[in-house]
Parts: structure tokens; sequence; C-alpha cells
């Protein structure tokens, strides 16, 4: 099969397309024909080991897997003998978090990895989208901040991919919807249902005297600090970006005071319920995907470069079969 493989840290110009061999399913697996995949700034954090501590977790010299990519939307082609979910011909979508291998023709995961029948309505492409940003929104929101019906929330980096889905579960949820993004993405993050969009190269909504609930930093480029007095008094700040410092805040935070600072590793806690719920979103057309770009596998490197730009709306979408 062709994968697009990685075996040093580096650049995209690392990211080679090889055939390597198919995989095969053991028996609590199935194996999915991959339509498509995403192109994620996680996954150029992964390809060139930044922040360092990428290297401790997948490998201190070289990447421990060696295909990158985690989420993905296809059709069963195999299942392992003691597979009951699952049977041939199933069109699925989900997440590979802990081992990678995407961004290739064929992937096996276990049964009760966070996979599930894809939304009737969507092609892969935009089923694949909903993996990647909705997905992280979710845990954020819902399980992290516990965001509730009336609350304002501040989302910074709305057009982007966790953003954009933000921006519509937090209307899902009942809250008043700020979204905060540059000129271009103003009429796109209208469109997904946000009450107020700030333009950020017109506006700072720090120097605001408006205070939110939460304040969602989707794109980790703000911090705890820097938003702390546009926080309620019992205001969240949650960032998607693990830095030093947003988990020193949290330490903090979580000793003194009423307001606090928060991030959670969403992929990690990903499960088949998670899916099962945006999918039903998606059927009762309530939740829509937001692609910005396709590439074919092969030109994988070239979607690094695109998404590294930090410029992209929504997903970045790998079409594969």
């Amino acid at each position: 099969m062709k994968a697009i493989v990685c075996t040093q840290y580096g650049s995209p110009d690392v990211l080679q397309l090889k055939e390597v061999d198919v995989p095969t399913p053991k028996d609590d697996e199935v194996r999915i024909r991959i339509h498509a995949a995403v192109v994620t700034p996680s996954d150029c954090a992964f390809r060139k080991a930044d922040p360092f501590m990428v290297r401790f977790l997948y490998g201190l010299r070289r990447p421990k897997y060696a295909i990158l990519g985690v989420e993905l939307s296809g059709e069963i082609e195999a299942v392992g003998k003691n597979v009951k979910l699952f049977k041939p011909g199933d069109q699925v979508f989900g997440v590979s978090p802990r081992t990678f291998g995407a961004h290739a023709e064929y992937k096996c995961l276990p049964e009760s990895d966070p996979l599930a029948l894809k939304p009737a309505n969507m092609t892969y492409e935009e089923a694949v989208g909903i993996c990647d940003g909705a997905l992280t929104a979710l845990i954020f929101l819902r399980d992290t901040a516990e965001i509730q019906r009336g609350q304002k929330i501040l989302i910074n980096g709305a057009s982007g991919s966790v953003g954009a889905y933000a921006v519509q579960l937090a209307k899902i949820f009942g809250a008043e919807v700020t979204g905060v993004c540059s000129t271009t993405n103003v009429d796109l993050v209208k469109s997904l249902g946000a009450d107020k969009v700030i333009d950020y190269t017109t506006e700072d909504f720090t120097k605001s005297a408006l205070t939110y609930d939460v304040i969602f930093d989707a794109v980790g480029k703000s911090s705890y600090s820097r938003c702390n007095r546009s926080l309620t008094q019992s205001g969240v700040f949650l960032s998607t970006a693990p830095t030093l410092g947003i988990m020193l805040q949290m330490l903090w935070t979580s000793k003194i005071g009423s307001k606090k600072a928060m991030f959670t590793a969403a992929g990690l806690k990903q499960n088949k319920e998670n899916l099962v719920f945006l999918r039903e979103l998606v059927e009762a057309g309530k939740l829509q995907s937001v692609i910005d770009r396709h590439f074919p596998l092969e030109q994988s490197a070239k979607a690094h470069r695109y998404v590294e730009q930090g410029h992209k709306k929504g997903n970045v979408i790998i079409t594969i079969a």
C-alpha cells in the first residue's frame, strides 16, 4: 500500500511517499481502507518534534510511528475473528491517537477504539473533518469547562479547525458566542452561528470592558495572564497548547482564586460515545464540516506547509482512496 512515511524529525521534506506492507488485522481489529484523512497543527508538531516533549512521548531520536495521521474515514475491508461491532463494507470515521497511521491507504484499529459509523449525510472528506476539530472542541467545552446554557463564551481562533466547531457546539449547548478571527474570516464565523465576531486586526478583546464565563483559545496564541481581566469572577480560560505557561497557571489557579486556567489532552480522552454524539448532531442538521482545502496523499508535504502558515479555515483534507 502507499503511505506517507516519516523516519526522522524535520521540515515537510522528511515526508516520503513509499510502498509498505498492508497491515493484517488481529483478532480484535478491523482493517480500514482509508478514503480521507486530515493534516493538523498537531501532525506538524509531531513531524518536527516541536515542542521538544514530543520526543519523550513518541521517540527521542526518531519518530516511534513512521506513518503520521490521527483522524481517518473509510470503509472496513476486513475484520478479525472476534470483532462484533463492525462488518466489511461499513463506512466509518474515527481516530487513532496512540499509534497514528492515518496517512496511508490502510489502517488496522481495535474495534474498541474511537471508531463509529460515519454520518449518513456526509462524504468521507466531510466526516473526517468532524473527527479533527469537533472532537477536540467537544472535550474542552462540554467536559473541561462544563459549559452551561446562557453563559458567555469567547472563542479565539474561531475560524480554525477547532474554533469553527467550537462556535457551532457552543451554540448547540446554548451559550452566547463571540468569535475572534481575521477580517477575511468574519463572514464564515458569522455563518457558523456566532452572535458577535471580533476582527482581531482592528480590535483587541482584552482591552474591552466585556467579560466572559469561558475564553477558549482554540489556536494556542493567547495566555491566561493576558485574558484574566476579560474573565468573569469565576471564569475559565481554556488553551489547546500544552505550554509550560498554561501548566503553571493551571497549578496556580487550582490553589488560589476562583478563576481557572485549564488544558486537557483531548486526543487521549476520546471514545465511541463522542463520535456517536457528533454523528447524531450532523444527521440532525445541527453541525457541519468546515473544509479549507484538499490535497492528494502524494502532496502531503505541501499540505503540511500550508497548515504551518497558520491561516487555514477549518480542515485541510488528505484524499486517499
